[in-house]
């Protein structure tokens, strides 16, 4: 039972990051200034690296344990969904996001930020999607 608190505490937690990225932060950067955006970005990305790394490794190892071993009463085809689902978190954020936020580190560029909202719509669903796994697998009376 500790696993599945765990495992959902982090991918709870990351739900509701990605909403606050998607519909505030993400599209904020088209107000920060051309000059100034390099350096804030660096700094963002620094600073964000520290919030979101470690519930995304922790949420990462524990969808691994929840679909290799199961524990009693969790349904092992929803845990390896939501396993594969954050192999694909991992997969789009270092494939697709990391690049665009590398390339902003270089200047402030329209064409890349819109990239970037629209690209992280695929985690916002995938997260959202994750977070209902998550709770149908708490066995319920828990």
């Amino acid at each position: 039972m500790t696993l599945l608190l765990v495992h959902a505490f982090a991918t709870l937690f990351m739900t509701g990051v990605i909403w606050f990225v998607q519909v505030v932060h993400y599209p904020l950067f088209a107000a920060i200034s051309p000059d100034a955006f390099p350096q804030y970005e660096r700094q963002h990305t620094f600073l964000t690296t520290f919030v979101v790394l470690p519930p995304m490794f922790i949420e990462l190892i524990s969808a691994g344990w929840l679909a290799f071993a199961p524990p009693t009463g969790v349904d092992q085809r929803l845990a390896w969904i939501g396993f594969g689902l954050a192999v694909l978190l991992w997969l789009s954020t270092f494939l697709i996001q990391v690049p665009c936020h590398r390339a902003l580190e270089n200047s402030h560029d329209a064409r890349v930020i819109r990239r970037l909202v629209q690209t992280n719509w695929l985690r916002t669903v995938v997260w959202s999607v994750r977070a209902v796994l998550c709770l149908l697998m708490i066995p319920s009376g828990s």
